[in-house]
């Protein structure tokens, strides 16, 4: 399987599956504001451009997200990248007790809205998941 390599940085690598059309991010160390914002909407304009349908977060390194972010997150990006076809969301959870807590918000607002979402110990598991729905 072929695979683009987007953003990579100290932060984060965005990564572009196109066989299968999914969209994967690795967070190396808290991220936040603007850096945080940059990958989501370059992921975002994958979904509208290529036709991607499906997302691995892998969140082990991060924590909980500022109040800011994650209300631009829920508010402004969700709504715009559901529109442009999210179907399915792979998490491998942050290893910290509050960035897990902080991602659940997430996935139960998600879920509620139709996403299919699957948590993952291992990003490998995760995107076989993607690879197989």
């Amino acid at each position: 399987m072929s695979t683009e390599t987007i953003i990579e940085n100290e932060y984060t690598t965005l990564w572009y599956h196109p066989d299968s059309r999914i969209v994967h991010h690795k967070w190396h160390k808290f991220i936040h504001g603007e850096r945080f914002r940059e990958v989501l909407e370059k992921g975002l304009e994958i979904f509208q451009e290529r036709g991607a349908n499906k997302w691995l977060s892998d969140d082990r390194n991060n924590s909980t997200l500022p109040a800011a972010d994650s209300e631009w997150g829920i508010k402004d990006w969700n709504p715009r990248v559901m529109a442009a076809g999210w179907k399915y969301w792979a998490i491998v959870m942050p290893d910290k007790v509050v960035g897990k807590m902080n991602m659940q918000r997430f996935i139960d607002l998600y879920a509620e809205q139709g996403l299919n979402i699957d948590i993952f110990d291992d990003a490998d598991e995760a995107l076989k998941w993607l690879e197989s729905v």
